[in-house]
């Protein structure tokens, strides 16, 4: 079911583009990049003039910069959710290359024993936060947040982009699982996987599948990357299994809003996605390769929402270039667990927005695309052995089509 899903996926692909400015840019980290960003951060089409009115305070909202005095921390990785996702709009990626320092690489641990994930919740986990507030400091003498001896393995994350990303949430589960063949019934070397929730929702979100939803995706980030509670997460993190020392975090709870909340949330939901590049020839070529040397087993380049209450993501086609299945990546690439992922297992990474990235693959390691490719093992060393043979002209129009995306 796999070939026939992506050839009339593939058939049916379109542009979805945006149709007004975006959100203030004032966290760009380069004027220069308008010349490629253009049109970037915009909001998807045929939005009702009530969600246009959601994603106008959204995107302040998101640009919001927290102190202590408005619940900012104690424990952080950024002052504001436009602080990470800043790059080239308001929206996208953090400065996540490593020779630039990495400010928004952040660091994550888990305890994999015995085949049963922990995310150490209960020390702290699993993000491990890099920046503390000045009370807290005082309080125990920490510059961050100390990882829990229970570990078994810690990871660095980049920041992805958030172009898109609510038509991904749109995208019904039933799409999700005909794509996956957990024991590769059809012998292609490919066993992609959904990861679960407990509950057993399907996850799709994080670089695990961890998050079944963008709504929780996005309320979690307020928690976990700025310390902000809100009215369905209000438990501050704790250090290492004890409690925030009294006196430090005055903020009642929660510390932002429901309607704030639900405004960010809208702002993310409602981002539209890259624009897709015109079709040269050299494209056609492109994708032909990318399709033949087996990359759209995990990458498929498009899917399609369902049903939708919001009609501009309603029966929509994403060029997405990801089936959000688990895919065993080989040992060099393992790391943390989280969920029913394990370690060498990761989801597989949308690529709407690759021309904009600075840094490749979910730590940043790798320095170009080519490298990236290289660096696959698992269920993707066979794409990665053919993209290795191709011939020069081949390779060009392959990279050609990826650095479009």
């Amino acid at each position: 079911m796999r070939p026939a899903l992506i050839a009339v996926i593939t058939a049916c692909e379109q542009p979805i583009t945006g149709t007004e400015p975006g959100p203030g840019t004032s966290f760009l980290r380069d004027p220069t990049v308008h010349s490629t960003a253009r049109g970037l951060g915009r909001p998807l089409r045929f939005l009702t003039p009530h969600e246009r009115r959601l994603f106008k305070p959204g995107s302040v909202v998101f640009q919001t910069v927290f102190t202590p005095e408005t619940g900012l921390g104690p424990l952080f990785n950024s002052t504001a959710c436009a602080g990470c996702h800043e790059d080239p709009v308001v929206g996208g990626a953090g400065s996540n290359d490593p020779e630039e320092g990495g400010e928004d690489v952040e660091v994550h641990a888990t305890a994999f024993v015995g085949g049963a994930c922990n995310a150490l919740a209960a020390s702290g986990g699993p993000v491990f936060q890099k920046r503390v507030t000045p009370a807290l400091r005082d309080a125990l003498g920490i510059e961050l947040e100390p990882v829990s001896g229970e570990a078994t393995a810690t990871a660095l994350r980049t920041t992805p982009d958030l172009l898109g990303f609510g038509l991904l949430d749109a995208v019904p589960d039933e799409v999700i699982l005909v794509l996956a063949d957990p024991s590769d019934r059809d012998g292609d070397g490919i066993s992609g996987r959904p990861n679960r929730a407990p509950d057993g929702r399907l996850g799709r979100f994080g670089r695990k599948a961890q998050v079944p939803t963008l709504r929780e995706f996005n309320a979690e980030a307020f928690v976990m990357e700025m310390g902000i509670t809100n009215p369905g997460l209000q438990s501050e993190q704790n250090i290492g299994g004890n409690p925030i020392p009294a006196g430090v975090d005055p903020t009642p709870e929660p510390e932002i809003a429901q309607d704030a909340l639900e405004a960010a949330d809208a702002f993310v939901r409602l981002l539209a996605p890259p624009n897709q590049p015109a079709l040269t020839f050299a494209h056609r070529l492109g994708r032909r390769v990318f399709s033949h040397i087996g990359c759209t087993g995990c990458h498929v380049p498009a899917l399609p929402t369902g049903n939708n209450p919001v009609r501009a993501l309603s029966h929509r086609v994403v060029a997405a270039y990801t089936d959000l299945l688990l895919h065993d990546m080989g040992p060099a690439l393992a790391d943390i667990c989280l969920g029913q992922a394990e370690p060498s297992e990761f989801r597989t990474e949308p690529l709407m927005g690759l021309r904009f990235a600075t840094a490749f693959l979910h730590d940043g390691r790798a320095r170009t695309i080519d490298e990236a490719i290289e660096l696959h093992g698992g269920e993707a060393a066979t794409a990665r052995d053919r993209f290795a043979a191709l011939l020069p002209r081949h390779r060009t129009a392959l990279m050609k089509v990826l650095r479009s995306l």
